[in-house]
């Protein structure tokens, strides 16, 4: 066991952990913050994504000693009110199906914005393309990370 200090969603928070645990587990586990959501362990269908300096990066394989000295974003830091462009856009435009990977996929789609405020369908489906939905909402997620572009 090591002991950490992470910068998560603006708090110093203090763990006590093995250096290799993900941060996924850090999170859900040891932090009690389970919007961010485990799907399939090998960051290959983004449920777990978060930012990372304001990146997005797969949680469940990253280990928490990577991320000691750098700013971390879950969803629930994305807005305290829920009022970030694209919490509004998934509401307004109704993307939840199930809702599991939307977390995910909000926080995908917020990086995208932050790097892109006005992407095009390409730009949208490169950086969607490692979030999984198996719903099949991708064409309301385009549409509103279209919607949040213009918040």
């Amino acid at each position: 066991m090591a002991s950490f200090t992470l910068n998560i969603n603006g708090k110093d928070k203090q763990v006590d952990v093995d250096p290799s645990t993900p941060l996924l587990w850090v999170l859900r586990d040891h932090l009690d913050m389970v919007g961010t959501k485990y799907g399939c362990g090998i960051a290959q269908c983004g449920a777990c994504t978060v930012h990372l300096n304001g990146s997005a990066v797969r949680a469940c394989s990253l280990p928490v000693s990577a991320v000691t000295s750098q700013k971390i974003t879950t969803i629930e830091g994305l807005s305290e009110k829920g009022d970030h462009p694209v919490q509004k856009a998934w509401l307004d435009i109704d993307v939840p199906q199930c809702g599991y990977c939307q977390a995910g996929q909000m926080m995908s789609a917020a990086a995208l914005l932050n790097s892109n405020p006005n992407p095009t369908d390409e730009d949208i489906d490169a950086a969607m393309s490692g979030n999984i939905c198996r719903c099949g909402t991708y064409v309301r997620i385009r549409k509103a990370i279209k919607a949040a572009s213009q918040l």
